[in-house]
């Protein structure tokens, strides 16, 4: 039986009406700059990780959601977590804020999503001269979206190795780069996207994908980027599904396809629960042609709710207590 962590999630976790972390006595700032991070590559390097991927809410029941959610998973011990990035850097300060609020209040790695669009060279020192402040040791390093409506801030870079190389230069942080495994859409073609992929790799420490629902995208691409002489860890992103419109949204946006026996179950069905159930099987079977692969972990969308990730994990024996 899965034992959920005692905490009390009842009040707003961030602590502030307009959604922020209180910052206050007690900061968690200051808990969370005296906590030992994990670096990813080192964990790559000794062990299967399991993690989860949250993105940033913008609302006070948002808030509790979380909050609620990191409690119901906190016992399934992830060996990191990331934070996602709005849209032209819509959410930087929102992506900062969940990070300190883990470090203040779980025994995880938090590793903040960091894009280059609507960036300054000043914007990115700055950020990460606070995320140094805090202790992190692990960045996600990527191009971004732009925002919605096609209006984005100017600024410094071009494309995410111009964002990549400036954090390395950095000098605190490991890195990880998104990988696509059925190739960015923006890529004029496959070998394109994947000498531009190891580029990245021969900088970065490891790479994580974007979702898909066939094993063999993930292994096609492993391959692939063996022929070009790398090796670096790549970590398979799974997104359970929850929602037919999202996905098949998301999907579309990505580059990702929606496989015609999957889009068929969906279909067949336009009951949320019996949807949610087809997710959790088709992410279960995935995770587990995943680990019967090599892979060196499961990187599981959490979408900021626990019911999902939580059966995948049993149904993988992945659970403790």
């Amino acid at each position: 039986m899965l034992v959920v962590a005692a905490r009390n999630v009842t009040q707003e976790p961030f602590g502030g009406d307009d959604g922020r972390i209180a910052r206050g006595p007690g900061c968690v700032v200051a808990l969370g700059s005296l906590c030992e991070m994990a670096r990813i590559p080192e964990l790559l390097a000794s062990k299967r990780t399991l993690s989860f991927e949250f993105f940033p809410p913008k609302t006070p029941a948002a808030n509790m959601t979380l909050g609620r959610t990191v409690a119901a998973i906190e016992s399934l011990k992830p060996d990191f977590v990331s934070i996602t990035y709005g849209a032209g850097g819509s959410d930087r300060h929102r992506t900062g804020d969940v990070v300190a609020w883990m470090l203040g209040e779980t025994t995880w790695t938090p590793m903040p999503h960091l894009t280059c669009r609507g960036h300054t060279r000043d914007d990115v020192d700055s950020l990460l001269a606070g995320y140094r402040e805090l202790g992190i040791e692990n960045i996600l390093a990527l191009g971004g979206d732009p925002p919605a409506g096609g209006v984005e801030e100017a600024g410094d870079y071009l494309y995410a190795l111009d964002l990549l190389e400036d954090v390395v230069a950095a000098g605190s942080f490991a890195t990880g780069v998104a990988a696509h495994p059925e190739v960015h859409p923006r890529s004029p073609d496959r070998a394109t996207d994947r000498r531009f992929l190891a580029d990245k790799l021969r900088i970065a420490d490891f790479a994580l994908t974007q979702f898909f629902f066939d094993v063999e995208h993930w292994i096609r691409l492993v391959d692939e980027l063996a022929e070009l002489g790398v090796d670096k860890p790549v970590l398979p992103g799974i997104m359970p599904i929850n929602n037919k419109a999202m996905v098949k949204r998301m999907a579309e946006m990505s580059g990702a396809a929606l496989p015609g026996w999957l889009a068929d179950r969906l279909d067949a069905t336009d009951d949320a629960d019996e949807v949610r159930r087809i997710g959790v099987d088709v992410a279960t079977q995935l995770c587990s042609d995943l680990i019967d692969a090599g892979t060196p972990g499961l990187h599981l969308y959490a979408l900021n709710r626990p019911e999902s990730v939580v059966e995948i994990c049993l149904n993988l024996g992945l659970t403790t207590g």
